[in-house]
């Protein structure tokens, strides 16, 4: 992209380096104020694996002590008021004068009184968000302060990634942790993965599993589902659903009655979700003809969240729009596609050849954020993608994110579902996309 032109370069970057430090304070205040929140409503609903009272009373309390600093002196807040207000919109709790920004309306506890998964979400990237800010604020500091486990994670994750041999090994491993995010010994020895990213597989969550014996994986993703106990007696009937809420809300949500001691669960589906149409179909699995088996806990293993978050989630769209590209009648139009090209400098290179040497190259990038607001941010500090893709690709179940996303990102990439992405292809091809 060619440098913009400035009347008054001074006046101008200064302007922008106060704007960039105004939007950066309130990204840390808001990240410190929900991972607190986060934090507090997992030891108050018990979500955490920890059962001992007094270790959540210390999370709770350091909890506290960091809305305190959020804060600042001159304004009080009880710890009885703290706990009150953990399960009211969490932008009660953001200092005066910040802006509430992604989080108006969110709250960490559902009315059903249990953690809300999707706080896991917006802190990762609420932090996406902040690494961003940081490099456009140019005030050399760091923005991000601890790094919790998650992001760690992938963080880590990516950096063996780009140890591989060759593009091939990246892809294969990358494809790996995509297609196969839990499984046996056997199983996950058979991906031939390096053994610091073979690390990452842990065993299954406790809040998979069911009677500390059985679990059941995302028809959609594969990974464990989440299992709660319902009912007067609480154990009376059962929900899964997986983590991943768009999943859930395309049909990975079941319910079943408990079984006699030592059975496994057998799920009924709740609901019957709708098939998309149009561009959306091609790329839908349909999942109602299968019901997921439970699956004994013992030898298996799972991928850590915050890499299934990060790599799996938005590899599923990334994996199926080049599989769709590929196919031979579309090769047959001179349609190629590479995949993560360079070792990810972005997700998709897709190239469509015509006659006398002309061609239409399309550099994607393809994201599946949780707060789309928070991806709008990210786009914006970043001035478009840093790799150089000109193309930004939702899964069509962020359809309704499009138009915000195309006002905020005009000047740098244009914006698609995956669907209407794979029929824009098609149509420069002269083919058909189904």
């Amino acid at each position: 992209m060619a440098a913009e032109k400035w009347c008054t370069p001074k006046v101008d970057q200064v302007n922008t380096r106060s704007t960039s430090a105004s939007s950066l304070h309130d990204a840390e205040i808001r990240h410190v104020v929900m991972t607190a929140a986060a934090m507090a409503a997992r030891a108050l609903t018990g979500s955490d694996s920890s059962t001992d009272p007094e270790v959540r009373l210390k999370e709770m309390m350091d909890a506290h002590a960091r809305i305190l600093w959020a804060w600042g002196p001159g304004k009080p807040l009880t710890f009885t008021k703290f706990r009150e207000m953990l399960t009211e919109d969490l932008s009660a709790l953001l200092p005066d004068g910040v802006d509430a920004g992604e989080m108006s309306g969110f709250y960490a506890i559902t009315e059903d009184g249990e953690f809300e998964e999707d706080s896991y979400d917006l802190e990762m990237e609420q932090r996406t968000v902040l690494e961003a800010l940081d490099k456009a604020s140019w005030n050399g500091r760091s923005a991000m302060g601890d790094r919790v486990s998650d992001e760690l994670h992938q963080t880590l994750v990516h950096r063996e990634l780009l140890k591989g041999r060759s593009q091939e090994s990246y892809c294969a491993w990358r494809s790996a942790l995509i297609t196969t995010p839990a499984g046996t010994a056997g199983e996950l020895r058979r991906l031939d993965l390096p053994a610091k990213l073979d690390e990452f597989y842990e065993p299954i969550r406790f809040d998979a599993l069911y009677d500390q014996r059985w679990w059941f994986a995302c028809p959609f993703c594969s990974w464990p589902m989440k299992i709660t106990l319902h009912g007067e007696k609480r154990g009376s009937a059962g929900k899964v659903r997986c983590f991943h809420r768009p999943h859930a809300r395309h049909g990975a949500r079941y319910e079943f009655t408990v079984p006699d001691s030592g059975k496994a669960p057998e799920l009924r589906p709740v609901g019957r979700p709708l098939k998309p149409e149009g561009n959306a179909s091609v790329l839908f699995k349909d999942i109602t003809d299968g019901i997921p088996e439970p699956t004994p806990e013992k030898g298996h293993r799972a991928l850590v969240r915050g890499v299934w978050r990060c790599t799996t989630i938005p590899g599923i769209p990334e994996l199926g729009l080049y599989d769709a590209l590929s196919k031979p009648t579309l090769k047959k139009k001179e349609v190629a596609v590479a995949l993560w090209p360079d070792m990810d400098t972005y997700d998709l290179l897709v190239t469509v050849s015509r006659e006398r040497g002309a061609r239409t190259e399309f550099k994607v990038d393809v994201k599946d954020y949780t707060h789309a607001t928070l991806l709008a941010d990210k786009i914006t500090a970043d001035r478009g993608d840093g790799g150089g893709a000109d193309w930004l690709v939702v899964p069509d179940f962020r359809y309704d994110t499009v138009p915000m996303l195309e006002d905020v990102s005009r000047k740098w990439m244009r914006v698609a579902t995956a669907g209407d992405f794979g029929a824009r292809v098609c149509q420069e091809a002269g083919a058909t996309w189904a």
